[in-house]
């Protein structure tokens, strides 16, 4: 069961999917790495020591992106409702859907942050760091971006309100991620990877649970 929840979950995320937004963290991701260098000037070595944190906004930023798409139009079409009949769990549902989500941009962004490390003029250490702090902080992200999904995906400008409410419940992630650029060290790491690995277990019981209490107010 879980097999085919992912398979059509990602088949809802992944670009060419149902949802057709599986290009648009990516697309925006590249974009503020190309435009960051014509905002603060041709200053080599600017870019080289803010290069790192403006990858982890723009990062952030691209993963609020498919948050619209999560939980919604599901939830309006019934489609919780059949898996419930059916005797798939919600906090079920919402692992595949964690799982699809995470698969469906960070992959992506992965390797987007090669070519944008080159671009913002990164060294080869910096850019492992960036690329190690990201696969650390990435299931995070999408964690919290599930669990704010579904708490507003049945209120109405829940889009808006879902892109506000990720922001500061991601900062932590942020911050430890970014930190690990100015102390060259893998503490930061760690930190960003035990936060998502926490997130990442409560995610679909707190995602299932909203899908829960949406389906039957």
């Amino acid at each position: 069961m879980i097999t085919t929840l992912l398979r059509r979950d990602l088949g809802l995320l992944l670009p060419g999917g149902r949802g057709g937004g599986g290009i648009l963290p990516l697309l925006f991701f590249m974009a503020v790495a190309m435009l960051y260098p014509f905002a603060v000037g041709p200053d080599a070595q600017l870019l080289a020591r803010t290069g790192g944190g403006i990858i982890w906004v723009a990062a952030l930023l691209a993963a609020i992106l498919p948050l619209e798409k999560l939980v919604t139009g599901d939830l309006e079409t019934g489609v919780f409702d059949q898996l419930h009949l059916r005797g798939v769990s919600e906090e079920l549902a919402m692992a595949s859907r964690l799982a699809a989500h995470w698969l469906s941009f960070a992959p992506l962004l992965l390797v987007a942050t090669l070519p944008a490390a080159a671009l913002l003029g990164l060294d080869s250490a910096t850019t492992r760091t960036v690329v190690l702090g990201l696969l650390a902080g990435t299931p995070g992200l999408a964690a919290v971006g599930l669990m704010v999904g579904a708490l507003t995906a049945s209120l109405r400008g829940g889009a808006a309100l879902a892109g506000l409410m990720v922001i500061p419940l991601a900062v932590p992630i942020l911050i430890f991620g970014a930190g690990a650029l100015s102390t060259a060290g893998n503490g930061g790491i760690a930190l960003s990877a035990a936060i998502s690995l926490c997130l990442c277990a409560i995610a679909p019981f707190v995602a299932g649970a909203a899908i829960r209490s949406a389906r039957e107010g």
